[in-house]
């Protein structure tokens, strides 16, 4: 992402490499934070829960909500609020003009 300064990435299916090495990830998302989405490939509310854990606690040695792949444990990256609010919304609203901003908190 150094080399490509204008390159944004999202988390969609990246969730269990996410919460396998937390300290890692959550340097590499305070570092990126402007250019980082929150993707997820399928709307499944019941698996929300384990990505804003990973996001958002410092929860340590849980399991991911699949049974088909992640064999280990995940642990949460704790992730400062200013950080979460760009990942979850403030990125999206930079790159995609159309959305409407007040269905955001600030």
């Amino acid at each position: 992402m150094d080399e490509m300064p204008n390159m944004y990435t999202e988390i969609g299916a990246v969730l269990a490499e996410l919460g396998r090495q937390p300290r890692f990830a959550r340097d590499f998302f305070v570092k990126y934070q402007d250019r980082i989405l929150f993707g997820k490939d399928i709307w499944e509310p019941t698996e929300y829960y384990t990505f804003f854990r990973v996001l958002e606690t410092q929860d340590e040695y849980f399991d991911y909500y699949r049974k088909r792949h992640a064999f280990w444990k995940m642990y949460g990256m704790g992730l400062p609020d200013d950080v979460l609010k760009k990942v979850y919304h403030k990125n999206a609203l930079k790159i995609f003009p159309g959305i409407d901003s007040k269905a955001f908190p600030n």
